[in-house]
């Protein structure tokens, strides 16, 4: 199998990010395919829009599994992805771009969270014991 250029670049961006990065890169993922699947729903394109929010939703799954359930955030965390997940099934059964415009909303409220709380631990002193 011949893998495009593209690819290569995408594959080794991942395997090569930090945590942080690859958080990211997991809420553009699932920001990306809210979005595809709204104009999925603008277009009745179901097909387009069942696919996306499919996609999107295994992000958002991802993102709770992942959690580290030993700090207290982790748990309003996973009530957010929770709610943000319903709302994609909502999205998909009712065809709603009211509720794929409200995760998104969200998505994108917790990418800039963290993606300024990674600016912001990249720029502290390491902590080293001795």
């Amino acid at each position: 199998m011949m893998t495009s250029p593209y690819e290569k670049y995408r594959q080794s961006s991942v395997q090569t990010a930090t945590p942080a990065q690859l958080l990211i890169m997991l809420y553009d993922g699932a920001i990306r395919f809210a979005r595809t699947a709204m104009d999925g729903i603008n277009k009745q394109d179901y097909e387009k829009s069942n696919l996306n929010l499919g996609k999107a939703q295994n992000i958002v799954k991802e993102l709770m599994i992942t959690l580290d359930q030993t700090y207290e955030v982790s748990k309003g965390l996973y009530a957010l992805y929770e709610y943000i997940n319903y709302l994609l099934v909502e999205a998909n059964v009712h065809k709603s771009h009211e509720k794929v415009e409200e995760a998104i909303g969200y998505l994108t409220e917790l990418r800039e969270t963290w993606l300024q709380a990674s600016k912001i631990a990249a720029n502290q002193p390491e902590i080293t014991h001795g």
